[in-house]
């Protein structure tokens, strides 16, 4: 279900048709009810889910290096041999770093997509926006003129008209008419007071996933540059550098698969609104408006089966103004020869209701459920299609990104293992006279000589 256009993608009918459970493992019905305990307790379950992978993620990794340490069998003094399987270790670790990578890659994608569907629906809540204030200020503004117009030039023309009683009473009744249709247009204004701003919403969706953006973004940076620097550690075979990347490693597992159990929890009741988001979206705009379900039916569904409710409205007021321009026209014939003071505020009149039959034909297409419709099609586009795309992506990333890690934090300890003794020293100059091997050779020369 949705408006025209939309269809629910296969991701979203494979990610509603999961099983869902509340903390009892008690089955929970799919339907996306974010004010429900039991399918709070659902999404809280599947971001707990991620919680799980890491605790066995880190047992695993516990027990892998346990038993490297303490049943490796010894080393024979002096001896300078790399262990067998050296190679294979360091090449898996630079393996699984390069996977990180394109997971990385991933996730810069991800990311991508996912501020553009929301961007998307940012977008749309201000056209809505927009539209609903031109609505708004078109009544306002017909409204204020009628009313100008009925105490200004029609009070006028019944004063000059006071000798002629039938043309004071086409005049009266022209002033009835004029106040029928303010009447009328008053009603149209169907969100003037309403509490619930679409500008604002949409001033807080920006603020959230700008945050959002930012945040992901740091996190793959993060990892970029640790997945960088271990492979410039392994390359110089830099044993404190290594080290520092481990440990980094380990922040950024931790990192990566919380991210993960919020991209599933996320994508799993995103799934569930956009497998039928119409009934959820009218009963909360409803309870935060106030309106009547028959206006946000035809918004929302704008199809045959639900009429216009301003259909009446709109008829009743095309007739007045009609009546109006017909009575102007009569009074401009009769009047205008006997009292010809009448002309000015007639050809005022006939102006102030030229100006709103023009307003008004504009009213009435922006009170056509096409363009908010259109506005409430492109939003849940944006965040069915290209947010949930990017929130799969990212869902991606997380699990490359655990992979990789896990395997690096395996790998690493063997790795540095292997490095040569002198490691310490590599980088320090022969000519140093605090290089420690010149100050035992100086010792020696020194000795030899005495």
């Amino acid at each position: 279900m949705g408006p025209p256009g939309y269809r629910p993608s296969a991701w979203v009918h494979l990610l509603h048709q999961l099983p869902r459970a509340d903390f009892q493992l008690r089955p929970v019905p799919s339907g996306f009810a974010p004010q429900e305990q039991e399918y709070q307790q659902a999404l809280l379950l599947v971001a707990a889910l991620a919680g799980l992978g890491l605790g066995l993620s880190l047992i695993f990794i516990a027990v892998y290096l346990i038993r490297f340490c303490c049943c490796r069998p010894p080393e024979p003094p002096g001896s300078k041999t790399p262990s067998p399987g050296g190679g294979c270790v360091t090449w898996s670790c630079i393996v699984a770093l390069l996977a990180g990578c394109i997971g990385i890659g991933i996730g810069f994608y991800g990311n991508s997509e996912t501020s553009d569907g929301v961007s998307q629906l940012s977008s749309a809540l201000l056209h809505a926006n927009h539209t609903l204030s031109a609505i708004d200020h078109l009544v306002l503004e017909m409204v204020e003129r009628l009313g100008e117009a009925v105490r200004t030039e029609l009070t006028t023309l019944e004063e000059v008209l006071e000798p002629r009683t039938e043309l004071v009473a086409a005049a009266r009744g022209a002033r009835r008419q004029a106040e029928a249709v303010a009447q009328q247009l008053q009603g149209l204004a169907f969100w003037q007071g309403v509490p619930l701003s679409p500008l604002q919403v949409a001033e807080d969706v920006s603020f959230v996933e700008e945050y959002r953006w930012l945040a992901y973004v740091l996190l793959l940076l993060l990892e970029l540059l640790v997945c960088l620097f271990t492979l410039l550690g392994l390359a110089k075979q830099s044993k404190w550098l290594v080290i520092v990347m481990t440990v980094m490693s380990l922040l950024v597992l931790i990192l990566s698969w919380g991210s993960m159990g919020l991209e599933a929890a996320t994508a799993v009741g995103l799934s569930d609104f956009c497998s039928n988001p119409d009934p959820y979206v009218l009963n909360l705009t409803q309870e935060e408006t106030g309106l009547s379900s028959d206006i946000l039916s035809y918004y929302f569904l704008c199809n045959q089966a639900v009429s216009n409710p301003f259909q009446q409205r709109l008829t009743l007021s095309q007739r007045a103004l009609a009546n109006i321009h017909s009575q102007l026209l009569g009074l401009e014939r009769e009047a205008v020869p006997q009292f010809p003071s009448a002309q000015r505020p007639l050809l005022s009149l006939e102006e102030t209701v030229n100006v709103t039959e023009g307003n008004f034909h504009q009213l009435v297409a922006l009170l056509h459920c096409r363009g908010l419709h259109k506005d409430y099609g492109a939003a849940l586009r944006g965040l069915c299609e290209d947010a949930l795309e990017g929130l799969l992506f990212l869902l991606l990333f997380s699990l490359l990104s655990a992979g990789a890690l896990a395997t690096a934090l395996c790998s690493l300890p063997r790795a540095w293992a292997l490095f040569p003794p002198s490691d310490d020293y590599d980088d320090t100059d022969d000519d140093d006279p605090f290089n420690p091997q010149q100050e035992s050779k100086r010792f020696v020369q020194w000795q030899s000589s005495i």
